[in-house]
């Protein structure tokens, strides 16, 4: 041959192998938004704003990043075939991709790799499937993907048994992380396991131990969701941590700047802390799932929600040793309804104000649920001293089984006996309880609003609102404090201390609007 003959040749190969696409498992992608797209409304749910609502952004990964690299110690796949292990279906069997679901054996890399292939097609699947138990340690699953992304498990997904299991180069305050995603289900008719018990014996967080009395309880432990690298985590902890007094728990599963994701069907259980959270999300539908954790079980909130928009969450079973439902500063347009919930801590609007901060909530409502064997039923609390608001809040239709403080805003939360009294609050307004019927437990009032001294509770309504000792004699004092409301219909027990009209002097706008 010539040699400018083999000059062409070597140039036309060299040029096809440099300008191939590599899969590096995100795929960056622009759509409108689908029709009520995982929110709880049929309005669409806009698209998030292109930058976090923090002074720190998270700076967006360019299309020509390279592929994300999991946390140390686990293998990445440096540029997976989507055709891999998929059938025409577009699933990605993670056993196709080395999985072994023994329990003891290191799945992260196969799952690693399905989900970079899943993310590179279309209403792509990373299917675990049933009759095997996966067991991965601490990971990222990062987007952009493309859209209609499912993660099914329907076997049994956990993480290492216990803190002596964990790889010391891994996170020990999250285990699965869902991050920069867009129209992706989480689902399954599987467990997932989060073998808690090791965890809440540790040797630091004070709670109550089996005999009730206080004991330690667990330091260092995860929550479900994965490590994300320096610069995201350093953003997550000035921002969406900077509210809030659990800073540090663990969390199982979290959803971290997402948008229109849906969870069903799974069961959930046994979390070292907090069971599911989703931060910075906006669009998020969650229905018949099933969460446990033993009652004394310290911190394990069922489900977590702050600075996240447009939530329904619906027909599912909570039980566990916290909140069923807790909902942070930032949360808006919240819809909970068909939600058994107990034993727990009830369904918790709070903690709001830490630290001085600015705390915002609105639009919140909770309908046609049971509340049973559960220190709390619907509360409020705050810490003195914060600002920002709540407002918008409807309890209707509750069933209350044998709870303490059935109805509660806390104004004075505090964790230690060391809070100073402070004049500043997050102003409490608009507030409606109707048709809150069942028992109470009597070591505490049923009824209970404690307000700042400055900055007083506002229209809370009371309508057909009927609670009855579960044992013993009616306790019929219910407490307020500099709290103003109206009774559509006499209460069981009267609640004779809710006055009547405004305060004379009405929080300002201009330091407790939001």
């Amino acid at each position: 041959m010539e040699p400018s003959k083999t000059l062409l040749a070597i140039w036309v190969i060299v040029t096809l192998f440099s300008t191939s696409n590599v899969v590096e498992g995100r795929y960056h992608y622009h759509k409108r938004p689908k029709k009520g797209g995982g929110g709880s409304s049929g309005s669409p749910v806009p698209p998030p704003d292109s930058s976090p609502p923090s002074e720190s952004p998270v700076p967006s990964t360019p299309a020509t990043s390279p592929p994300v690299v999991g946390p140390p110690g686990i293998p990445s796949d440096p540029s997976p075939d989507p055709s891999r292990g998929s059938d025409t279906d577009g699933i990605f069997d993670v056993t196709s991709f080395g999985a072994v679901g023994d329990g003891s054996t290191d799945d992260t890399a196969a799952f690693t790799a399905a989900w970079k292939a899943a993310c590179a097609v279309e209403s792509g699947t990373i299917l675990a499937p049933s009759g095997y138990s996966f067991m991965i340690t601490s990971t990222i699953f990062s987007g952009p993907c493309k859209p209609g992304l499912v993660f099914q498990v329907d076997g049994v997904l956990m993480p290492p048994n216990g803190p002596d299991c964990w790889p010391k180069a891994d996170s020990k305050k999250q285990w699965l992380v869902f991050y920069r995603l867009d129209n992706m289900t989480f689902t399954g008719s599987g467990t997932i396991e989060g073998n808690g018990e090791p965890w809440w014996d540790l040797p630091c967080k004070p709670h109550r131990g089996p005999s009730g009395q206080t004991a330690k309880g667990p330091c260092d432990s995860p929550a479900v969701s994965t490590n994300l690298n320096s610069k995201v985590y350093q953003h997550e902890s000035e921002f969406f941590c900077s509210n809030d007094i659990l800073r540090g728990t663990f969390q199982m599963i979290r959803f971290f700047m997402s948008t229109n994701l849906a969870v069903n069907g799974l069961r959930i259980q046994n979390s070292p802390q907090f069971h599911m959270k989703f931060d910075g999300c906006e669009g998020v539908l969650i229905e018949k799932l099933s969460i446990s954790s033993p009652k004394l079980s310290p911190n394990t909130d069922g489900i977590h929600i702050e600075n996240t928009k447009s939530v329904g969450i619906y027909n599912s079973m909570i039980g566990n040793g916290d909140d069923c439902i807790s909902i942070g500063p930032g949360c808006s347009d919240v819809d909970i309804e068909g939600v058994t919930c107990g034993p727990s801590h009830g369904i918790s609007i709070g903690s709001l104000g830490v630290h001085n901060s600015q705390a915002c909530v609105a639009n919140i409502t909770v309908q046609n649920t049971i509340i049973r064997e559960s220190d709390n039923g619907l509360r409020i609390k705050t810490w003195q001293g914060g600002t920002g608001s709540v407002s918008g809040i409807r309890f209707e239709n509750i069933q209350m089984e044998n709870v303490r403080n059935c109805i509660i805003v806390d104004q004075y939360y505090c964790l230690s006996k060391a809070c100073l009294n402070q004049t500043s609050a997050v102003y409490v307004n608009e507030l409606t309880f109707r048709n809150i019927k069942g028992t109470y437990n009597v070591m505490s009032p049923p009824i209970h609003f404690a307000c700042s001294d400055t900055v007083a509770c506002t229209n809370i309504t009371m309508s057909e609102v009927e609670l009855l000792p579960h044992e013993g004699e009616l306790m019929d004092d219910p407490f307020c404090w500099n709290a103003y409301g109206t009774q559509e219909t006499p209460t069981i027990p009267p609640i004779d201390c809710l006055r009547d009209g405004m305060p004379e002097t009405i929080a300002e706008s201009s330091t407790y609007g939001c």
